[in-house]
């Protein structure tokens, strides 16, 4: 019988020009800490949290990186992934969302989550589930 690997999701990483300026964002957006930033690298966790005891959001430097095209177009730099965040309160997500850094997409396409973008152009969705997040089976309390 094969033993298997113990593997646990450390982060999600997003690729970005300045590390520290996009996890600074992220940080007061969701209400985390930067972990660890090296100007290359910067990592962003649940507060308290001990680094990998949950999931994170890493950030690499990369000086090529170029933004996505939000919705897609052809030829052009497509996302690859985005984030989606629940809340409870749309308009004032978004409202705290834009006096973070972010803006609203232009394009939208539900009432019940609205696509915003970040500050190096990457999308992210919050995502209106109030009902959720009250459940007893939501962690993220």
């Amino acid at each position: 019988m094969d033993k298997k690997p113990n593997i646990k999701l450390y982060a999600f990483t997003i690729d970005c020009k300045n590390p520290q300026k996009l996890a600074e964002f992220y940080a007061a957006l969701l209400g985390w800490e930067v972990v660890f930033s090296d100007g290359d690298w910067a990592c962003l966790g649940a507060p308290g949290a001990a680094q990998g005891a949950y999931p994170g959001i890493l950030f690499q430097g990369n000086p090529d990186y170029q933004p996505p095209v939000w919705p897609e177009e052809p030829g052009a730099q497509q996302q690859m992934a985005h984030l989606d965040f629940a809340v409870d309160d749309l308009q004032q997500a978004i409202q705290h969302a834009v006096s973070c850094g972010a803006t609203v997409a232009g394009q939208q396409f539900s009432d019940g989550w609205t696509v915003m973008l970040d500050p190096a152009g990457h999308p992210f969705c919050l995502c209106l589930m109030k009902e959720m997040m009250e459940g007893p089976q939501f962690a993220l309390r």
